[in-house]
């Protein structure tokens, strides 16, 4: 049993921040779901329950956290670490190895298993979890999605009792999310206590047991399953959270054809080393065009937007823009990427400092104004490293309009953004695109693809699969490509 009893907590040097009067008890096998918006206190809890707070991150705490009636901060970390396992919402910070099968056995070799008890129980890892694809990969070669299963599998390996996961199906495409359901189930079965601080919420509403709503550091409300479904849409928006039905979300796009080509790719071809990524693509866009690139984990969506972006450089065919070829220094001109792990493109000391960084003569007032519309005006003076995970998506957002390039490509913009803040970036987007910007959007977020794109480019299987222009008449097509019932 977990029990947080009367918890205040504060991080040093953040006002605001934190939890209030938190009082929350969650019985062995139950699963529960912690939602709300991005810094509502979601992440917070698990830090408490897992100990990281106040050993790795510092604050004022008041209250008690409780495992099996023992004070959390009566453990030692060794001990919390055999009872509970946690996956963070960036698997890259959690890993200590190189390739997937060392990273799977760690948490095993680091309580000192048999050599033989150790093998067994990665071998059981991996057929249980069915990721035999991804055994003896370096981490370095695996995608944002793959990361997140291999930091999965190092948990259910070392066999917690409570499991903590963050936002992990923020990397994940639409399989990968169906394959993390029975993993969830699998651990239910088991007994196990389950704890999710998500921002997608449909693919759980058959498995968590109850739903605590969080607002500004304080629980709001408690529901069942199907309580929660109740709830009427203009309500669940107003709670800044995601849709809890996806077969209910329509597309927005009133489109109904192409624009003229400005930026077009003939027989492009990426590679990794000798090994072709993506093979003979061909595509054409034109200004004001928003084109979702979606695929599979793994399938090289983030390649094709970095060569589009001037920033892989093992490609053949041609790219050509306004009929003239392109090279890669010229792709990189006239380019902005916004990366999937965000963190590797903050360098200032605050929110607003990045707003201008590495940009000559920028401009103030759109600068003040783009902050205001992301949420960002509050934060301005902040370290970009103290904001959660979605308010930092946020600031990198500010800084792809800032900048002022043609073509703009944005990584998983919505991974771990709760559903105001989705908005806020399907709004800037189409902004952008208002302005006669190129958008490419790698995403898996049907909810968001419905909000901006005006095209969906499919790849697969190493090739160009689909390209379906977004509109009320594909929407079954599109619907089966995201796998929604």
């Amino acid at each position: 049993m977990i029990e947080l009893q009367n918890i205040d907590f504060s991080y040093y040097g953040q006002d605001g921040s934190g939890l209030h009067d938190v009082n929350l008890t969650i019985h062995d096998g139950e699963c529960i779901l912690l939602c709300g918006c991005s810094g509502c206190g979601k992440t917070t809890i698990t830090r408490l329950i897992n100990g990281l707070i106040p050993r790795f991150y510092p604050g004022e705490v008041k209250g008690t956290v409780l495992i099996n009636g023992k004070n959390v901060n009566d453990f030692p970390m060794y001990e919390l670490a055999e009872h509970i396992g946690s996956v963070f919402q960036n698997p890259r910070t959690q890993f200590f190895n190189v390739d997937s099968n060392s990273e799977i056995a760690f948490g095993l070799e680091n309580e000192a298993r048999p050599p033989k008890e150790l093998q067994e129980r990665v071998d059981t890892t991996i057929k249980d979890l069915e990721i035999q694809n991804l055994c003896n990969r370096s981490l370095h070669e695996l995608s944002g999605g793959e990361k997140q299963k291999i930091a999965f599998a190092s948990v259910y390996a070392m066999n917690p009792d409570i499991y903590l996961l963050d936002e992990p199906s923020s990397n994940l495409d639409m399989d990968a999310i169906k394959d993390l359901q029975e993993h969830l189930r699998l651990i239910k079965k088991q007994g196990k206590t389950i704890l999710i601080a998500e921002h997608r919420l449909y693919y759980l509403m058959d498995i968590v047991d109850r739903i605590i709503f969080l607002e500004q550091g304080e629980i709001k409300g408690i529901y069942t399953p199907k309580e929660f479904q109740k709830i009427p849409d203009k309500k669940r928006k107003a709670m800044r959270l995601r849709a809890a039905d996806l077969s209910a979300i329509h597309s927005e796009n009133s489109q109904s054809t192409q624009a003229n080509p400005v930026l077009e790719l003939k027989n492009v071809s990426m590679f990794y080393k000798k090994r072709a990524i993506l093979e003979n693509i061909n595509l054409s866009a034109g200004f004001g065009e928003v084109i979702g690139i979606v695929g599979h984990n793994g399938a090289g969506k983030t390649t094709l937007a970095r060569a589009l972006c001037g920033l892989h450089k093992n490609t053949k065919g041609n790219f050509f823009w306004d009929g003239q070829p392109q090279d890669r220094k010229q792709r990189l001109k006239c380019s902005y990427m916004v990366m999937q792990d965000v963190n590797y493109e903050l360098f200032a000391n605050s929110v607003k400092t990045e707003c201008y960084f590495g940009i000559r003569n920028p401009d103030e007032t759109l600068i003040e104004s783009t902050m205001e519309k992301l949420g960002l005006t509050p934060y301005k003076d902040k370290h970009p490293n103290t904001l959660s995970g979605g308010q930092k998506q946020r600031v990198a957002v500010a800084v792809s309009m800032i900048c002022k390039k043609e073509l703009l490509v944005f990584d998983e913009p919505t991974s771990g953004l709760d559903y105001d803040s989705m908005a806020q970036v399907a709004g800037l987007v189409k902004e952008l695109a208002s302005m006669g910007k190129i958008i490419f959007i790698v995403t898996h977020d049907y909810e968001f693809v419905c909000r901006t794109c005006t095209r969906v480019l499919h790849v697969d299987h190493g090739e160009q699969c689909e390209d379906i222009l977004v509109s009320p008449t594909k929407e079954n097509k599109m619907k089966k490509l995201f796998s929604i019932q």
